[in-house]
C-alpha cells in the first residue's frame, strides 16, 4: 500500500466524525435555545414518531414489563455475564483513602470518591445491546455514583429493549431515557427541564454521538473516545485461517462504519481466510452480512505484511480498539503490544467472549485513542481529592524550601503565610 493509503485505513471512521460535525453542531444549538422541545423534536425525527416529553422517561411500568417479557435462557446469561462484570471491577476499586508519611512528619496521599452524576448512553442501532448496558452501568454501581442516568434509544414503537431495563435494573439504575444520538448526548451535557445535566457522559456513539461528544467537550466531561467499533486479528503461519476468518467478522458485523482488519505476514494464511471469509458471509442474515462487507471494504480487509515484526508495528501505529492474537505463541507477543484497547491472547478468547462473559469491560477507545485511553472501569466514575497533613516537625523541614522558591517565582503572600505562622502557632 502506499503512504496515503495506509493512512486513510488508519484514520478509519474518523473521516466521516469530521464530516458530522455541522450536522451534530446544529441539533446542539436547538437544544440549547429550546430545551425540552429541541429534544422533542428530533427525539421525533430519529428516534420515534410519537416521542413527547411525557414519555421519554422509562416509567417502572415499563420496567415491570421488561421483568415478565425477558426469556429464562436470557436471564440466566445476563447474570452470569453481571457477575462476571462485578467481580473484575471490584478488584479495581482503590482504597477510599491513603495517607502516608514520606519525611518526618510530612503527610501525602490521596481520597477517593465518586463522581456525583454521570450519564451513560447505550446505543441500540438495529440490534439491542444489555451487554453495553451491563459494562457501562456495573463499574458506576461499583464506584458508588450517586445518580446514574441511561440515554438508549428506543424501537419505532418507542419502546427500550426490554433485556436492557432488566440489565438496568440489576445495576441499580432506574431513570433511563428513551433518546438517541446527538439528541441524547446534547440533553445529558447541557440539561433540560426533564433530562438532567450530568457532570460526565460515557458510552460508545455512532458517528454523529462522537461527532458531538467533540463538540460538547468542555461542556461536561465526554469521557473516552469511543466511536464505531474497530478490531484487529493478528496472525502467523501457525494460525487455523478458519478461526481468522471468524474472528474478522466478529466486530465487522456491528456496522457499516466498522473497521475489521487481519494483519499477517503469511500469504498461505490471508488467502486461504479470504476464502473462507466469503464462506461465512453466506451464512449470516442479510443485513448484517452487508454490514461486514461495507465495513471490510471501506475500513477494513487483509493486511500482508513482511515480517510479524511488521505487523506489531503496524498495530501499535494503528492502535485498535480490540485486538486478538492468534499466534503460535501468544504470550511471546504481548510484552511487544503497546497500543490496543482490549488484548485477547490466543484461539479459545475470541473477541466475542470479552464482549459478553468473561468480565473484562468492553467499552473500550477507538479512532487510535488507544494510545492514551484506557477501557472503561471503576476509574471512570471515580475522582481523587490530594490529601496533605503537616505536623509541627514536618512544617519546620519544609518552611525553608517553601520561602526559597514562593521569593523565586515572586509570589510574597506565599512566603508570608509561611513567616507569619512562626509567630502564631506553637512551633
Amino acid at each position: 500500500m502506499t503512504p496515503q493509503e495506509l493512512a486513510a485505513l488508519k484514520r478509519r471512521a474518523e473521516l466521516d466524525i469530521d464530516k458530522a460535525l455541522p450536522i451534530a453542531q446544529a441539533v446542539i444549538d436547538k437544544i440549547k435555545q429550546d430545551g425540552d422541545r429541541g429534544v422533542v423534536e428530533y427525539a421525533r425525527k430519529f428516534d420515534y414518531a410519537g416521542a413527547s416529553v411525557e414519555n421519554l422517561k422509562v416509567t417502572a411500568a415499563e420496567f415491570a414489563q421488561a421483568q415478565e417479557l425477558i426469556d429464562p435462557e436470557v436471564r440466566s446469561a445476563i447474570e452470569q455475564s453481571f457477575a462476571n462484570i462485578k467481580a473484575v471491577h471490584q478488584r479495581q476499586m482503590p482504597e477510599e483513602m491513603q495517607l502516608a508519611e514520606i519525611d518526618a512528619g510530612v503527610f501525602a496521599g490521596e481520597k477517593i470518591s465518586p463522581i456525583p452524576s454521570v450519564g451513560l448512553y447505550v446505543p441500540r442501532g438495529r440490534g439491542a445491546f444489555p451487554s453495553m448496558m451491563l459494562m457501562l452501568a456495573i463499574p458506576a454501581m461499583v464506584a458508588g455514583v450517586n445518580r446514574v442516568i441511561v440515554c438508549t434509544p428506543p424501537d419505532k414503537q418507542g419502546n427500550v429493549e426490554p433485556v436492557s431495563l432488566v440489565a438496568a435494573e440489576m445495576a441499580g439504575v432506574k431513570e433511563v431515557y428513551k433518546l438517541g444520538g446527538v439528541q441524547a448526548i446534547a440533553a445529558m451535557a447541557l440539561g433540560t427541564a426533564t433530562i438532567p445535566k450530568v457532570d460526565k457522559i460515557i458510552g460508545p456513539c455512532s458517528i454523529y454521538g462522537a461527532a458531538a461528544k467533540r463538540l460538547l467537550y468542555g461542556t461536561v466531561d465526554v469521557g473516552l473516545p469511543a466511536g464505531p467499533s474497530e478490531s484487529i486479528v493478528l496472525a502467523d503461519e501457525t494460525t487455523d485461517p478458519q478461526l481468522a476468518a471468524l474472528d474478522l467478522l466478529i466486530e465487522a458485523e456491528h456496522g457499516s462504519d466498522s473497521a475489521a482488519l487481519l494483519v499477517t505476514h503469511s500469504e498461505a494464511v490471508a488467502r486461504k481466510a479470504s476464502e473462507y471469509v466469503a464462506d461465512y458471509l453466506k451464512r449470516l442474515p442479510d443485513w448484517r452480512r452487508e454490514f461486514c462487507e461495507q465495513g471490510l471494504a471501506s475500513y477494513g480487509g487483509i493486511l500482508l505484511t513482511a515480517s510479524l515484526e511488521e505487523s506489531i508495528n503496524f498495530i501499535n501505529d494503528y492502535a485498535p480498539e480490540h485486538l486478538e492474537v492468534l499466534v503460535k505463541d501468544p504470550f511471546s507477543v504481548v510484552g511487544k503490544i503497546k497500543n490496543a484497547g482490549e488484548i485477547l491472547l490466543g484461539a479459545y478468547t475470541p473477541s466475542s467472549m470479552a464482549t459478553y462473559a468473561i468480565g473484562v469491560n468492553a467499552v473500550l477507545p477507538t479512532g487510535g485513542f488507544a494510545r492514551s485511553y484506557s477501557a472503561v472501569s471503576v476509574f471512570d466514575f471515580l475522582k481523587r481529592s490530594t490529601l496533605a497533613y503537616l505536623t509541627p516537625e514536618g512544617f519546620n523541614r519544609l518552611k525553608q524550601t517553601t520561602q526559597t522558591l514562593a521569593a523565586y517565582e515572586e509570589f510574597p503572600a506565599h512566603g508570608m503565610a509561611i513567616r507569619e505562622r512562626e509567630g502564631l502557632l506553637d512551633l
